[in-house]
């Protein structure tokens, strides 16, 4: 079972009676509707809901890529809502990953470069950048791979090259929107199945939109389904429950 809190006894996120409305003419689109949730550290989270239900919004809120319109979101004891656009770009940097359903590689980049970008961004000392690529490319099982710039590269291969872009930067959170919707079943599963990794080996939390329900039961702890910009259920999932049956079991074996 997943850590409720991080190592300073507070939940990865905490949003509490968030709302985002937008205008549209004279119309009100309320995007998401006085949503609170929690996420506790360590947690593997999926956002499920048809389209225009808001999960995205939501995803793109915690993520600190909007502000909401009304209540708060607490990461790390900070409120994203009241944070300066460049602490919020801080947070982005430093504590989020992201990873979305097209890839966004840079095609005349190569793999390495592509995995780099935002440690060049962020000024990192070269010899320091190096090391994490390396360190973020045999986590998603390309090291091998480096000179090979996105057209060389099979659909699931990018995807993994934008997982390994998104953990460059030692994120506490990875965000996750859509990530299998440009990938064939099985290559789907690869991805998920390597995000369930990722989640176990750094204890990172993991927030995932998806319309594959049947993916989400299996490789998310819990599942949170969104209508009309409202949190409409929560309900934990068959792999939470199997590993909550391992560390009781594990736990049992070293007593």
């Amino acid at each position: 079972m997943p850590p409720s809190t991080t190592a300073t006894g507070l939940p990865a996120l905490q949003i509490d009676h968030v709302s985002r409305h937008y205008s549209m003419g004279e119309s009100s689109i309320r995007a998401v509707d006085d949503v609170s949730l929690v996420v506790p550290a360590g947690e593997f989270l999926a956002l499920l809901g048809s389209s225009g239900s808001g999960k995205s919004t939501l995803l793109n809120l915690m993520a600190g890529l909007d502000r909401p319109t009304a209540g708060s979101i607490v990461s790390g004891g900070r409120n994203l809502a009241e944070l300066s656009p460049l602490e919020l770009a801080r947070y982005r940097r430093n504590t989020v990953g992201m990873v979305f359903q097209s890839f966004n590689l840079l095609p005349r980049m190569t793999l390495e470069e592509n995995v780099e970008l935002p440690l060049r961004l962020a000024e990192v000392e070269r010899g320091e950048r190096a090391a994490r690529v390396q360190e973020a490319l045999e986590r998603v099982r390309l090291a091998k791979r480096t000179g090979h710039r996105p057209s060389e590269l099979s659909g699931g291969e990018q995807q993994r090259t934008a997982i390994a872009r998104a953990l460059v930067n030692r994120p506490k959170i990875l965000f996750a929107d859509e990530p299998t919707g440009n990938l064939d079943s099985a290559t789907g599963e690869a991805i998920l199945t390597l995000l369930r990794e990722i989640q176990s080996t750094m204890d990172m939390t993991i927030v995932m939109v998806t319309h594959e329900r049947h993916l989400a039961e299996r490789f998310a702890d819990r599942l949170a389904t969104m209508g009309d910009g409202k949190l409409l259920s929560t309900a934990a999932t068959e792999a939470h429950a199997s590993t909550q049956v391992t560390t009781q079991a594990t736990t049992g074996a070293g007593q």
